[in-house]
Order: C-alpha cells, then sequence, then structure tokens
C-alpha cells in the first residue's frame, strides 16, 4: 500500500514501529501535493523546506526512543484562518491579508506540534470563511476531487479536498455554520464539529465569534477522534474555552469501537422536507437502516425552529458579529493598505474596496445593517431570542434520544458557478448544519454512500454538549459497516 493511501491512524502506528519514517510520510504528501494541488488548488501555501526539517527531527527523536506525541511524524494541513509562525502567509484566503504573516501560532498550532505533527501547509477557504463551496477565496476556487467541475463544499474546502484526494491523512478545519461538515460530505470524508468551547478559538482569525470553532478532518471516524484529541482542551488565553476541571477531555480513541447500546436516534421530520434531493434522502435513509439493523431505535422528533428559522437567524447573528470581527482591517493597523487615496477616510474606504471580496462587502453591509440604529432589536435581538428556541429544541430532543441524524446537505456536489449568482440558494447549502452551531452542540460528517453520478453523500449525526466520546462511537458504528473509507476519489487512480 502507497504511503498516501494510509489513514492517518494506520500511518502513525507505521512511524512509532519506524516501518515508515517521517521524511518518507512528509515526503510522499509533498509529492502528491505537488502532482495534484494544480488541478485540484486545495493549498495556497506549502512549507516543503519546514516539514522536511521538521520530520527529520521527528526521526531523530523516534530512532532515540522518545516519545514525540500522540501524532509522532504524521503529515497535518491547516486552514488558513489559523495562525502560524511558520512564515507562511496567514491570508484567510484574502486580499487585505495577502501578504500578512502571523507572529505567533494558534493554540491548535502548538498542539500539533507538541504532539509530533508535521505541518505541511495552508489550505484554502472562502475569504474569512464566509461561504459554502470554496469559490469566494480571493485567490482561486478549490476543485472537488470526486469531479473537478464541482465544488468541495465550504468555507473548509481546501482542507476537505486535500484529505478526500491523499494529499494529506487529515487536516484542521474550522466550522461557522457548517463548514467542516458540509465540504467533508461533499468531499467524502469525515469532519467533526466538537462543542463551542472544546478546542480553544486562540490563533483563530475571527468570523462569527459566537459560532466559530475549529475540528478535524479525516478519512476515517479513528483519524477524526486522533486529531480532536490532539486538539483539546482548556486554554486560558481563549475565555470561551471550558476549564478541564469542569469538562475533562476523554480518551476519545480508547472506547471506540464499542457500540453505544441502546441507541436512540432521532430523526427530524424537518430534515427531509421541501429541497432534499431525492437521492440523498434515499441514501441517507438507507443508512439509518443500517443503524436499526444493528439494534438501534429510530424516534420521530421534531425540531421546530432548527429548519425553519436557523438559516435567517444564522446569517443576523454571523453577519453582525462579522461586521464587528472586520472593522480592524482598515489599512491602518495591519494588512492592505491602498496606495491610491486623497486622506485617512479616503485611504479606509479604498483599503476595504479593494482588500475585501464581494461575499465579505456583503456580509458586512448586513451585519452593519442589522446592528445599527432603529433595527437592532427587530432582526439581532430576535435573532438571538430564536437562537435559545432552537437551543431548546435540542435540549429537548436529547431528552429522548441519544443523537440526531439526517442528511448533512441537501445535495450533493454541485457544480463550479452554479450559484455564485444566487447568494440565497448558496446559503441554502447550510440549512442542516447551520443550528448545531447556534445550539453550540457537536455534530460529525460521515461518509454514507454515493450518488449514480459517483458523488459523495454524507450523513450528519449531531450530539449534545460535550458528548464527542459518544458521538464518535456513534458514527463508528456505521463505518464498521462500510467500505466508504477505502474509496477513493478519481484523481487518485493518476498516482504511480
Amino acid at each position: 500500500m502507497a504511503t498516501i493511501d494510509l489513514t492517518a491512524c494506520r500511518m502513525r502506528d507505521a512511524l512509532r514501529a519506524r516501518n515508515l519514517s517521517a521524511v518518507e510520510a512528509a515526503g510522499a504528501c509533498l509529492e502528491a501535493i505537488d502532482r495534484l494541488n494544480p488541478g485540484i488548488r486545495a493549498f495556497l501555501s506549502t512549507d516543503a523546506q519546514g516539514a522536511r526539517r521538521r520530520a527529520e527531527e521527528i526521526d531523530k527523536r523516534l530512532d532515540a526512543g522518545e516519545d514525540v506525541g500522540l501524532l509522532a511524524g504524521v503529515p497535518v494541513a491547516v486552514k488558513d484562518n489559523m495562525c502560524t509562525d511558520d512564515g507562511q502567509p496567514t491570508s484567510c484566503a484574502s486580499r487585505i491579508l495577502e501578504n500578512w504573516r502571523a507572529p505567533y501560532n494558534a493554540h491548535v498550532v502548538e498542539r500539533l506540534l507538541e504532539e509530533g505533527a508535521v505541518i505541511v501547509g495552508k489550505t484554502n477557504m472562502d475569504e474569512f470563511a464566509m461561504g459554502s463551496s470554496t469559490e469566494n477565496s480571493g485567490f482561486e476556487a478549490t476543485r472537488n476531487p470526486w469531479d473537478l467541475d464541482r465544488v468541495p463544499g465550504g468555507s473548509s474546502g481546501g482542507s476537505a479536498a486535500a484529505v478526500s484526494a491523499r494529499m494529506v491523512p487529515m487536516a484542521l478545519g474550522s466550522d461557522t455554520g457548517g463548514s467542516i461538515r458540509q465540504p467533508a460530505a461533499l468531499c467524502g470524508v469525515v469532519g467533526l464539529k466538537p462543542t463551542y468551547g472544546r478546542v480553544s478559538r486562540y490563533g483563530l482569525v475571527a468570523f462569527a465569534s459566537s459560532l466559530d470553532q475549529i475540528g478535524p478532518f479525516g478519512r476515517t471516524v479513528e483519524d477524526a477522534a486522533l486529531l480532536l484529541q490532539a486538539t483539546a482542551g482548556h486554554d486560558p488565553r481563549d475565555s470561551t474555552s471550558v476549564p478541564e476541571a469542569d469538562q475533562p477531555v476523554p480518551d476519545y480513541l480508547a472506547a471506540l469501537d464499542e457500540p453505544v447500546a441502546p441507541l436512540r436516534i432521532g430523526v427530524p421530520k424537518e430534515f427531509f422536507g421541501e429541497g432534499l434531493d431525492a437521492e440523498v434522502e434515499k441514501i441517507v435513509r438507507d443508512a439509518l437502516a443500517v443503524y436499526a439493523g444493528l439494534g438501534a431505535e429510530l424516534v420521530n422528533i421534531d425540531l421546530p425552529h432548527s429548519t425553519d428559522y436557523a438559516i435567517a437567524t444564522y446569517y443576523i447573528v454571523a453577519t453582525s458579529e462579522a461586521s464587528s470581527n472586520l472593522a480592524r482591517y482598515d489599512g491602518v493597523h495591519y494588512g492592505h493598505r491602498s496606495s491610491d487615496h486623497a486622506d485617512m477616510i479616503d485611504m479606509y474606504m479604498r483599503s476595504r474596496e479593494e482588500g475585501f471580496g464581494d461575499e465579505v462587502k456583503r456580509r458586512i453591509m448586513l451585519g452593519t445593517y442589522a446592528l445599527s440604529a432603529g433595527y437592532y432589536d427587530a432582526y439581532y435581538k430576535k435573532a438571538l431570542q430564536v437562537r435559545r428556541l432552537i437551543r431548546q429544541d435540542f435540549d429537548r430532543a436529547f431528552e429522548k434520544v441519544d443523537c440526531i441524524m439526517g442528511p448533512t446537505s441537501p445535495t450533493a456536489a454541485f457544480r463550479q458557478g452554479e450559484k455564485t449568482d444566487d447568494p440565497l440558494t448558496m446559503y441554502l447549502s447550510d440549512v442542516y448544519t447551520a443550528s448545531c452551531n447556534l445550539a453550540a452542540i457537536a455534530g460529525v460528517s460521515i461518509p454514507c454512500g454515493f450518488t449514480e453520478a459517483g458523488l459523495p453523500v454524507g450523513l450528519q449525526i449531531l450530539s449534545g454538549v460535550f458528548t464527542e466520546e459518544r458521538l464518535l462511537r456513534i458514527a463508528r458504528m456505521y463505518e464498521r459497516e462500510t467500505d466508504w473509507p477505502s474509496r477513493a476519489p478519481p484523481v487518485c487512480g493518476e498516482a504511480p
């Protein structure tokens, strides 16, 4: 088996057993990136020299019998909205930060390095994580490895595509309204959004601070559990990071293969209504039947506010927070500064006009409007009240069931350019995922089949706050019954 075909956990085991060197693993991934990235465009930058140097250090420590951490030399990619002090840009795929180098590492990057990871590069994304297709990047659109004419999803499409195409065995993304789970579904990989506060946001460039959460991509549930284990935990620099005295980090890998029994699965009727592609619905219902065959009880539940109002609520809360967070990009403090300006106000306006893309400008204007005098109570305050109702929907549901299942996305991957001129249609791509962020609960998307066109479909599983251990075990129950993780996209057939 080629090195790039190894899952992250199998690669780690081979590295620890010294059947594979970290230099070989990094080299295989860098070769795959050189070969495949020109077509897929998953990476905005790579650090080949730094990765090889880091891999050599890991090999020396492993040869000396040292414990180098959970990841033991496994290559990892990082979404380009997470700060790294290695000289690579942290651009958020935006022209306004095109040449900005962070002077420090994000907390998750520190954890990756502590656990022996080899960071090979920064992945493409929708600008400032605003989008559902990774077509809103300020530099280039990422392609789906299963069909290069289609989108990988967004905003973490670069990370999802990199894992799907075997360029790296795992990657980090961020999820504000579905930006890990939706691209995971469209690219046929596993993507996990942890409970808000489980993983530190220190060093994550903010989009919507009350919604953003960092999480892992992997080819298997086990890989996602490994990367979550390496990054979860308290960070005193993030005031929203939950102390481990209150919520200790479990050993996500220890009981992964132990099924949850008895298992009660909530199936919301709202997740199977108008707008859901018929082929996607059949594949998801077939996945639910697999769980029923394993002894799970399927329970019909209602989430009355989560589908009807989640998108509207999300786009008021998220854009309001974005308008505040992005005010700092003014051409004065850091980032792009217009060279053609008459005075300070003109420089401020021109810098933002030149630096931000259309979708970012749209969301800043929407958020500014929602927060403006005379409209705050009608929009933002009302959205916060509905957000509370959405959380209560989930709280009531989890009193009856262990988890909730349904489709991750209403469709499989759509064609490049198909929705770029219709923002409202694009926003509906997150109709099943946004409520998870509003309620601050945990969610995962796992591959559950393919359409007749050969496009992946994702099954979304949601569970209560700080229940990632159980969530991963539930996801693993299904994964053991299928061969989806072993299937590679067509581009991987080009490998020598």
